[in-house]
Order: structure tokens, then C-alpha cells, then sequence
């Protein structure tokens, strides 16, 4: 819950007692209370709307195989390995080595380069 643990949530109540006063507390609970649940109500409306809008179309995608924790390279390069539709030529003889370069001199080198 945004980053804060248990004791500086404890910590947090114990300023808010202090400061607002324990008379208007629970007035000032009440309204948050009231807040959130308005606030679920723009959000659950808001979802009805995006779905209304959406329709069927987006109702049948697998959402699980699009969880990035799904994802393994190793499982992805075997399958894609695996899944080769043309087999691959095969040589009768290696290919020739390539020719040796001859130097004529030192390699050339350009001083503005650096």
C-alpha cells in the first residue's frame, strides 16, 4: 500500500490522532469513508463503461499467456528451434576456407577519426 509498512502506518494514525484531535477524528473518517466509496463508484462505473464499449471482442483473449511473468527466453528460442517448417540443406562438403589477405604495409590509420 504505497510503500508504507505497518509501523510508519501506525506512526502516521498517531500523528493524524494528535493533530486533527480525537473530537473531529471520527468526522474526518466518516468523510474519507465517504470518498472511497464514491471513488469505487466512478471506478466500477468506469469499468462497465470500458467493457460496454468493448464488447465481446476483448471477453475471449487469454490474459495469462500475456503475463510478462510467463515469460522464459530459453522456452521461446527451443520452440522457435523446434518449430522449423523447411528442413535445412544440407552440404555435401564443407565450404572453402577463405583466401589469406596479403598487407602491404601498416594498417592505415586516420588521426581525425579520434
Amino acid at each position: 500500500m504505497f510503500g508504507i509498512n505497518g509501523a510508519e502506518f501506525v506512526v502516521l494514525l498517531i500523528v493524524a490522532v494528535i493533530i486533527i484531535g480525537p473530537e473531529r477524528l471520527p468526522r474526518y473518517a466518516e468523510q474519507l469513508g465517504g470518498f472511497v466509496r464514491s471513488a469505487r463508484g466512478y471506478v466500477r462505473d468506469a469499468k462497465a463503461r470500458v467493457d460496454a464499449e468493448i464488447g465481446e471482442e476483448l471477453g475471449d483473449v487469454d490474459w495469462s499467456k500475456l503475463d510478462p511473468r510467463q515469460y522464459d527466453p530459453r522456452r521461446i528460442v527451443r520452440e522457435a528451434l523446434l518449430d522449423d517448417d523447411e528442413p535445412a540443406p544440407t552440404r555435401a562438403t564443407p565450404p572453402p576456407p577463405p583466401a589469406p589477405t596479403v598487407s602491404s604495409g601498416p594498417a592505415p590509420f586516420d588521426d581525425e577519426a579520434t
